[in-house]
């Protein structure tokens, strides 16, 4: 498996739990190998009999298989699952935020959605592409969009959805059905360099996106500039030395 986990489970008290998902969402042995999945499982059923667990997401997404698995094992979970988006929710980050009790984004958060793609490096027959284009067809009639039945849209108008990469700010978020509330209180933090962007901590390539909004790239506010430097005037001295000169002048006449 990957070296470095994108998750962290925390145990708050006995009856509560804490789930981070900071980052890219990895990796491909969520797909025909149990491992990974297997560990995410133990590390939930760890966290004991609980009654309430808060997930806290900000991930420009990843691997729609990792996605697809702990969507449904949230899903499942006894307890009542509130989702906090800290910054980002894109891709399958924002299916797993669909299985939310409760959804959650403060202001100046993104939750983006798009059809399932997957990025492949090697040399593929058309049978292993097929394999894999079925695969994501799958997934995204079985999990992506019956997760996004949440919000009450119907079948055809999420699907035009996916197919435009739709962005959607906090109040946009809760206005369609995606999220249930704005968090007033908690301001985010993002700066920009070049094509990536960082948020909340969280470096974001935005060039793998296609259709990136000026609304996400406003989330990134300019330093403020300092005031022009005010001229004296052409009567005025412009130092104290000057008005000592002038002071003589005047005592002189």
């Amino acid at each position: 498996m990957a070296s470095k986990k994108f998750w962290e489970f925390k145990a708050k008290t006995d009856k509560k739990g804490e789930l981070l998902i900071y980052g890219d969402i990895a990796d491909s042995t969520w797909w025909g190998d149990e491992v990974t999945p297997k560990q995410f499982k133990e590390e939930l059923d760890a966290l004991g009999d609980i009654t309430e667990l808060d997930v806290y997401i900000n991930s420009s997404g990843g691997d729609v298989f990792a996605g697809q698995a702990i969507y449904s094992m949230l899903k499942r979970h006894n307890a009542k699952v509130t989702v906090y988006i800290d910054g980002l929710a894109a891709s399958i980050a924002s299916v797993i935020a669909m299985a939310g009790d409760k959804i959650i984004m403060p202001k100046g958060s993104m939750l983006m959605i798009h059809n399932g793609m997957i990025g492949l490096l090697g040399y593929f027959n058309a049978s292993k592409l097929r394999k894999y284009a079925d695969e994501i067809e799958k997934i995204t009639d079985s999990v992506i969009v019956p997760a996004y039945e949440r919000s009450g849209k119907t079948t055809d108008e999420i699907k035009e959805l996916l197919d435009a990469e739709t962005w959607l700010s906090a109040e946009e978020a809760v206005e369609m059905g995606f999220a249930d509330e704005i968090e007033e209180g908690k301001a985010l933090a993002a700066s920009r360099s070049g094509t990536v962007m960082t948020i909340n901590g969280l470096d974001v390539d935005i060039s793998k996106f296609q259709r990136v909004p000026s609304k996400f790239l406003n989330l990134v506010k300019p330093p403020p500039r300092e005031p022009p430097a005010e001229e004296p005037k052409a009567d005025e001295p412009k130092n104290e030395t000057e008005k000592e000169k002038l002071l003589i002048s005047i005592d002189l006449i």
